[in-house]
């Protein structure tokens, strides 16, 4: 089944006017409009928790198309209080969150993540072994000299989870540059730093078939990823308590 993603990456109010978002719940207005025209909708916003303390959880949030109230991944990585905090672009303090749901939908099984946890490749590969195909990583703003391995690492969050991995940005004027992409395994399906909202159609039929598939002497011949990574071929839960040994033990 082939369906379509569309990939916004708009121009944002700029800083000087950031009365215009602070006080901006997009949950109701989002709920509506994807219930409306029939769409699931992935969004970011926060989870105040204490007024006194300005703490939250931040959020990646998809409204779903089928009328089902929004669902949300609370950032997990870093540990807090982090960079959200006496900097230009925000201000609040990060608390992270412990949880790595993943969501039903018509299209196939959904995995919410966040910006720069594009950088800790357990936060998607826990996604992907809880069953999610395609994975949402909206990112924040121009990513300066982080620009290429970030754009690599979208690319190999797909690789190593046979998945599909969408991500977009905010821009605060055409002149900065934008990292909109959507990565399958085997190729990059589409990618732009410009501005504006692009549709892309995909399907999850090939990522399917490598999941379901094992590696062997030929596959190369066949495939553009390794086949089976999430499975028992590749994967030893045995060995993850000796990977990340306990506080105070050597790893042998």
């Amino acid at each position: 089944m082939t369906f379509r993603i569309a990939v916004v990456q708009p121009i944002a109010n700029p800083i000087e006017d950031d009365e215009k978002n602070a006080t901006f719940d997009p949950t109701p207005r989002l709920a509506e409009a994807a219930a409306k025209h029939g769409i699931n909708a992935i969004y970011g916003t926060l989870e105040p928790l204490s007024h006194n303390e300005g703490t939250a959880h931040n959020l990646i949030c998809m409204a779903y198309g089928d009328g089902r109230p929004p669902v949300s991944y609370r950032r997990t990585h870093p540990n807090g209080p982090w960079i959200y905090t006496g900097g230009k672009w925000w201000e609040f303090q990060y608390v992270a969150g412990n949880e790595f749901p993943v969501f039903d939908t018509r299209q196939g099984k959904v995995g919410l993540a966040m910006c720069s946890e594009v950088y800790m490749p357990e936060v998607t590969r826990a996604l992907a072994l809880r069953g999610a195909e395609l994975i949402f990583m909206p990112a924040g703003t121009d990513k300066g000299r982080l620009w290429a391995s970030w754009r690599n690492l979208i690319w190999s969050r797909a690789i190593e989870n046979l998945a599909i991995v969408v991500t977009t940005q905010n821009l605060f004027n055409h002149a900065e540059r934008g990292l909109a992409m959507v990565a399958a395994p085997e190729e990059i399906l589409f990618e732009s730093t410009a501005a504006g909202l692009f549709v892309v159609d995909v399907s999850l039929e090939r990522a399917r078939e490598m999941r379901a598939s094992s590696d062997s002497v030929t596959s190369s011949a066949n495939f553009g990823a390794k086949q089976g990574v999430l499975g028992s071929q590749w994967q030893r839960p045995e060995l993850r308590a000796t990977m990340y040994p306990r506080p105070g033990e050597a790893a042998e």
